[in-house]
């Protein structure tokens, strides 16, 4: 696989987590003009942002949850030659399923639908492990 058809799944999540930094920084800027919230009220912790900026910024940390095991493994898989057109696929349904929970986190924060587009990452990122451990001691021990 190319390297670019390998990284492009990153890129978006990357993407991703930069569009959510931003619309939170804007949400919070604008409350914080608007008198709603006042800046000792919020300095030292997060409590006292509105349900909506609260929304916004759980969606933003998301992003450093799970998408950290799918960094590392792109990283491990480029450097071990073992991202394959399987790899890239899976990849793409994940970032898919990451924007799916963010889109479901930032809109209606249905629970029951979060939670299972979070599962289904979670089940896609490690089938992913999975079949990338299995390739390395695979090739390790000439199978």
């Amino acid at each position: 696989m190319s390297i670019s058809s390998v990284i492009l799944p990153v890129l978006v999540q990357v993407g991703l987590t930069l569009i959510l930094l931003f619309w939170m920084g804007r949400t919070r800027v604008g409350h914080l003009r608007k008198g709603e919230v006042r800046v000792k009220d919020i300095a030292l912790g997060q409590r006292n942002w509105p349900a909506r900026v609260t929304q916004i910024q759980n969606a933003y940390h998301n992003q450093f949850e799970l998408p950290v095991l799918f960094y590392a493994l792109v990283a491990l898989a480029l450097i071990t030659r073992k991202a394959d057109m399987l790899f890239v696929v899976m990849s793409w349904i994940f970032v898919v399923s990451r924007l799916v929970h963010a889109a479901i986190h930032t809109t209606s924060n249905k629970i029951s639908q979060r939670f299972m587009a979070f599962v289904f990452g979670v089940l896609i990122l490690a089938a992913m492990w999975v079949i990338f451990g299995i390739r390395i001691f695979a090739a390790e021990s000439g199978v």
